[in-house]
């Protein structure tokens, strides 16, 4: 989003209806705290996930668990939105951009560092809240440039006719 206003610790920005249908920025009330990050500009260094911060879907935490100083989260996602996720790839929740530890069907599993916590909102949330989800935008690039959009369509016809089979 763009910050159209600002007044000391308080932004304004313009929400589409797009955006608050594919994003919990409806629940969100004046004076609420959110997870705001700069964009990268393209002279710095790369070091993170490729995310653009637009919200792919919503998702629900159904699982909660602090070990130490970690916080284990477990969210449902959108089955147009799981399709992207694997383990050990990225994940955008809430605007920030974790490490999928685990992924089964529609939920997706990760881990937040003390770091993390101290420094997002994400310390605060509660089992059955729901979340923004964002995936790691080159699987969509990829799956476009395959033109394959449904799942399940990678067959063997497809693996012998690009060279990954040999005909027998």
């Amino acid at each position: 989003m763009t910050i159209v206003e600002k007044r000391g610790h308080m932004i304004g920005v313009d929400l589409s209806s797009e955006t608050l249908q594919k994003t919990t920025f409806s629940d969100v009330r004046g004076g609420e705290r959110v997870n705001l990050e700069r964009a990268l500009k393209l002279s710095g260094r790369l070091g993170g996930h490729i995310v653009t911060g637009h919200s792919d879907g919503v998702g629900i935490i159904v699982d909660r668990r602090e070990d130490r100083d970690f916080l284990h989260l477990k969210i449902r996602i959108p089955k147009d939105v799981s399709k992207y996720t694997v383990q050990k790839g990225s994940i955008a929740v809430d605007g920030i951009s974790l490490t999928v530890n685990e992924c089964t069907n529609e939920e997706v599993g990760m881990t937040l560092i003390p770091y993390t916590l101290n420094k997002t909102t994400l310390i605060g949330k509660k089992v059955g809240e729901r979340v923004n989800v964002e995936v790691d935008i080159l699987a969509k690039y990829v799956e476009k440039l395959l033109g394959r959009s449904a799942p399940g369509q990678l067959d063997l016809s497809f693996l012998k006719e690009h060279g990954f089979l040999k005909e027998e």
